[in-house]
């Protein structure tokens, strides 16, 4: 599975032979299976992960033992807990397979030592850091400024790939809304 990865980032620039032996001799490929926890409440995030195969979602869960999904991740996406990893504090997150999914994991310490080797990989990184930064910008964005059945449909426009793969209560948990509204928006949506 690391040559998922390897395609990703060489559709994005060339590394030499020798920086990628020094990225797969750090990398390790983990394999999940539905429903099992990546990262559990809790536990401190260490890594930067990418999915190689698969699909997994980021939840919280409140006080009422709600769960409210963050964001969804699938090949040749990255997934994890930035605050975690950055902080070095236990995760307020899940990570949770949604399907049987395989991930690349690099410790932070080795992934810190690859961007300081091989400057084009920190590149690389910092563009896909500032493109998520962006993502989660126009998010939160039409979180608080768009109807539910406007989420719906901007998320069939922008994450078409997922629309059949993610568990319809999960999505609703994503747009913010329960099942049931979900499937009002959808019989509306398909009407029209």
């Amino acid at each position: 599975m690391f040559s998922v990865f390897k395609k990703y980032i060489e559709s994005k620039a060339t590394l030499s032979d020798d920086e990628w032996a020094f990225i797969e001799s750090v990398s390790n490929v983990k394999k999940f299976r539905k429903h099992q926890l990546v990262l559990k409440e809790g536990d401190v995030w260490n890594f930067h992960a990418f999915i190689c195969d698969g699909c997994v979602r980021r939840y919280s869960t409140d006080a009422d033992n709600v769960e409210h999904t963050i964001q969804f991740s699938i090949e040749n996406w990255w997934t994890g807990d930035r605050e975690s990893l950055l902080n070095e504090t236990p995760s307020k997150l899940n990570i949770e397979a949604i399907e049987n999914t395989t991930v690349l994991l690099i410790h932070k310490d080795d992934f810190d030592k690859i961007c300081e080797k091989i400057p084009t990989f920190s590149s690389i990184i910092s563009s896909i850091l500032q493109k998520s930064m962006n993502t989660m910008q126009k998010r939160i964005q039409a979180d608080i400024s768009y109807t539910a059945e406007e989420k719906y449909l901007h998320f069939l426009e922008f994450y078409p790939q997922l629309a059949n793969r993610v568990p319809r209560h999960m999505l609703a948990s994503y747009l913010g809304v329960t099942p049931e509204t979900l499937s009002r928006i959808r019989k509306l949506a398909y009407k029209k």
